[in-house]
């Protein structure tokens, strides 16, 4: 799984399925997915259920948006097309799912600026309001640490850091550890064996 999606060059044939997103609110967005590319042909359960608890809890209106680890774009491009004030800035490790980000971002009408590379090499210089993530859990733990370590870095103050998990497949290991870097965290939503998880940055 982990050399399947979360490598910079897929290495399987390129097949294409639309899918579509439809969320509590009654609205419905499309996408195409590539193989290669986690979530592949269907939405994710996690992801969804991070997507409308952002949207239900109304804290991401506007202000900069990464959505790292993007994928094909699903949540980033979905709460673009729920708050269009965000300034949303996507990228991921795998050169097709940021093609493909890019494709979706046409396909629902939304700018957004997409960069390719790993983690925050390519932010350097950028910080952010909120980030968000489904973190690729099976990429090991070095990978989601550094996601977390990286975003107190590169978020602006009382910025937040929003990511979900199964809380018994390596969840409750990134809450404790996003408490342990920010001093904070909480549980915004609990689902079945699934959490979203909140930080908040604050210097003082």
């Amino acid at each position: 799984m982990f050399e399947h999606y979360y490598s910079e060059e897929p290495s399987s044939k390129l097949k294409i399925k639309e899918i579509e997103l439809a969320l509590f609110n009654g609205h419905i967005y499309k996408f195409k997915t590539p193989s290669g590319v986690y979530s592949f042909g269907k939405v994710d359960k996690a992801t969804k259920i991070l997507i409308e608890t952002l949207i239900k809890e109304n804290s991401i209106k506007d202000g900069k948006v990464l959505d790292i680890g993007c994928g094909y774009g699903l949540i980033g491009i979905t709460l673009k097309k729920e708050y269009p004030e965000i300034d949303l800035f996507m990228s991921d490790i795998n050169k097709r799912a940021v093609e493909f980000a890019k494709i979706n971002s046409k396909l629902n009408n939304i700018e957004s600026t997409l960069k390719q590379g790993n983690l925050y090499e390519v932010w350097e210089n950028e910080k952010f309001n909120h980030i968000v993530s489904n973190p690729p859990i099976v990429a090991g733990k070095e990978v989601w640490m550094n996601l977390i370590t990286g975003a107190f870095e590169h978020l602006l103050e009382n910025g937040t850091l929003t990511l979900v998990a199964y809380h018994n497949k390596g969840g409750k290991r990134i809450r404790d550890f996003m408490k342990q870097i920010f001093g904070n965290v909480k549980e915004l939503t609990k689902e079945g064996g699934i959490r979203v998880y909140q930080s908040i940055k604050n210097d003082n």
